[in-house]
């Protein structure tokens, strides 16, 4: 789901986005001219790899997220999650293919593994 950032409404708006097994739902409305929040949960079940042996693990998720999208650059000192588009168009499933890209990159340790007493050495 794509709207333009000039379209956005000041009142709350739901949405919601699926990419393969997990999706995103919510509600969207603009703050200023150039932010606009979000309030969504992230749920699903996927697939990642473990870090340790290597085998594929199904993960459940279930994870609020708030964070602002910035029509340009954000410039704030602010610890708020910002999420910057320079073309005018929030992408709701390029938001939530990040979100899943983030989670597969993260370590992941199996059951398997988290029972074994291992200990790792740095050189």
């Amino acid at each position: 789901m794509k709207i333009e950032f000039k379209k956005v409404p000041q009142s709350p708006k739901s949405f919601s986005s699926e990419y393969h097994s997990v999706k995103i739902e919510g509600t969207f409305c603009k703050i200023s001219p150039t932010l606009v929040k979000i309030d969504s949960t992230l749920a699903g079940n996927m697939d990642v790899t473990c870090c340790r042996c290597g085998e594929e693990e199904s993960i459940t998720l279930d994870e609020e997220l708030n964070f602002l999208v910035s029509d340009g650059i954000y410039k704030s000192e602010s610890d708020d999650l910002v999420i910057e588009v320079y073309d005018g168009i929030i992408d709701f499933d390029e938001i939530i293919e990040s979100e899943i890209s983030s989670e597969i990159s993260d370590y992941h340790i199996c059951e398997k593994c988290a029972n074994i007493d291992l200990i790792e050495k740095e050189f």
